[in-house]
């Protein structure tokens, strides 16, 4: 017989100790990422249509994301231009219409909703304009700063924390990068990220529901009023809202599924865990037949749903790539009532998958994910080499550069942090750490598994929300709760201060190298502190 508790009392075991509760607490909780946001959008939006020409793979995606709004599906090039090795060049000149072969589709291996989404903002500013070519990244960027601070919040109980957290992923230079650049990684970033955010709302709301209904009843009258399960948790909207965030992050990029496994493992522990806690007698059974199935329906399927569904474009037109492909293909025996587009749409996701299980050919920025975490291998997204009296160059050689490097306080933090995760999740059973974890396992881990494949260090953005919230774990550790002694709560406010100061710090330092600036050749040298940066 689990002891009698009061709804406020079952509400703290559940949800630990209140929030911040007074009034400049709250404001700070807001006003903390808000400000936050508004500087890193000012940072990140500024000169964002500099280079006016393709970076890295905007080859792909900004022309990608237009094909997308004029013809509804991705277009192969224009075989003439291509061949003349003339494509990226009419492009950055205005000619748009001239790369693209309007006949045939193309095959590309990522589905659509990050291509649409960049499309959107091709339309908004027009395609000749290359602020339009990056501006959903970018909208997309500054939001998660906003995001991170108030998932933050949530996560320690403490406005400051989450102030804090907002005003590193503000300054990470990774982050920023890709906030600046039309690829698709930050948009799995954004989505995903959100989808853990809408998680963490659902937990807490589901737990209040629990405690409400089950506060101040005896194990009998628990049992008497629902039965040895226990409650419903009724209507979960967020979680549902996390369905669809991870839907899109899916159709983002197939990466995107890892996180939904992860994730959707998560939320139905934190289920088991809250009806243990809450003293539901037959709290595995429970689990089982009352929060596992309708988790499933809520994240899983609605995921699946909202990836499907991202591919209208392709089902509504005819000249996608393999869009007739059933057409002289009959069906399998037994599958005859497949529809034909359905099938032709199924065999394109077989060769996507055949294109990705044999990506490995060598690039000079191939890396090992075991490098990540220290920045072993950036990835340099732009170089050129101007001399004395081109672009400004005032010196015999100048560089301008885009190198996607992580501001080291952060990932070098991290690197530390995550056993301190590791140590307390395992041993102190802190779901905060737990979750923490789950992000890096969705996002970092199953790239270990694909180390024979070409991969890439800036593939890390889809986790830098988990990388800044592991180091902020530990500095929330180091600060202590309201009842820790005044001497450590000043030296970890210090040592917060601190390295809020250096991220700052090594972000300006590391500016010129993350915009494309014209600077001496001595200068940008002098930013590659290690060999594996050049």
């Amino acid at each position: 017989m689990h002891p009698v508790e009061t709804e406020g009392q079952l509400r703290r075991r559940l949800l630990g100790g209140p929030i911040d509760v007074t009034r400049s607490q709250r404001l700070l909780g807001w006003l903390g990422p808000l400000v936050a946001m508004v500087v890193g959008g000012v940072l990140r939006f500024w000169n964002l249509g500099d280079p006016h020409q393709l970076v890295f793979d905007e080859t792909y995606y900004v022309k990608e994301g237009w094909s997308m709004i004029l013809f509804g599906v991705e277009m192969r090039n224009d075989p003439v231009l291509d061949a003349a090795k003339q494509i990226d060049q009419n492009w950055t000149a205005g000619n748009v219409l001239k790369v693209y072969d309007p006949t045939t589709g193309d095959l590309v291996v990522h589905p659509p909703v990050g291509k649409w989404l960049i499309g959107w903002g091709e339309q908004l500013f027009g395609i000749d304009n290359s602020f339009g070519w990056r501006f959903a990244l970018c909208v997309m960027g500054t939001l998660s700063i906003f995001m991170i601070g108030r998932a933050a919040r949530r996560l320690f109980g403490s406005s400051l924390l989450g102030t804090v957290a907002a005003i590193l992923l503000a300054f990470e230079g990774h982050h920023f990068v890709h906030s600046r650049t039309g690829l698709l990684d930050l948009i799995l970033m954004f989505w995903s990220f959100a989808g853990f955010c809408f998680l963490l709302i659902d937990r807490d709301a589901s737990r209040a529901v629990l405690a409400r209904k089950v506060a101040g009843l005896t194990t009998a009258q628990l049992v008497g009023a629902y039965g040895r399960h226990g409650p419903n948790l009724g209507w979960r909207p967020w979680r549902l809202a996390a369905g669809v965030c991870l839907g899109l992050a899916c159709g983002t990029k197939w990466s995107g599924a890892y996180f939904l496994v992860v994730f959707g493992l998560l939320t139905v522990l934190w289920d088991l865990g809250a009806r243990r806690a809450a003293g539901v007698p037959a709290w595995k059974t429970a689990w089982l037949v009352k929060d596992t199935p309708l988790a499933f329906v809520w994240v899983a399927v609605t995921s699946v749903v909202v990836y499907c569904l991202s591919w209208w474009g392709w089902f509504a037109t005819s000249i996608g790539y393999n869009r007739h492909w059933a057409d002289t293909n009959p069906a399998e025996p037994g599958f005859g009532w497949v529809p034909g587009p359905v099938r032709s749409w199924w065999n394109y996701h077989a060769q996507i998958l055949q294109f990705h299980e044999h990506l490995t050919s060598d690039h000079p920025y191939k890396t090992n994910p075991w490098s990540w975490l220290i920045q072993g291998r950036p990835t340099s997204f732009f170089y050129e080499g101007p001399k004395k009296g081109e672009q400004g160059c005032t010196v015999d050689l100048c560089s301008k550069a885009i190198t996607s490097i992580g501001t080291p306080t952060i990932w070098w933090g991290a690197t530390l942090a995550v056993l301190v995760l590791l140590f307390m999740w395992a041993l102190r059973r802190d779901w905060r750490a737990g979750a923490i974890l789950a992000g890096l396992m969705g996002g970092y881990v199953p790239w270990f598994a694909l180390g024979e494949r070409t991969i890439y260090s800036f593939y890390a953005v889809a986790f830098v929300p988990y990388v800044v919230l592991a180091v902020v774990y530990v500095l929330g550790m180091a600060i202590g709760g309201p009842s820790a002694r005044p001497v450590r709560r000043r030296l970890g406010l210090g040592l917060t201060g601190a390295l809020c100061v250096s991220t700052v710090g090594l972000f300006a330092f590391f500016y010129p190298i993350y915009t494309a600036q014209v600077v001496p050749y001595a200068f940008w040298s002098a930013h590659m502190w290690f060999p594996s940066w050049i």
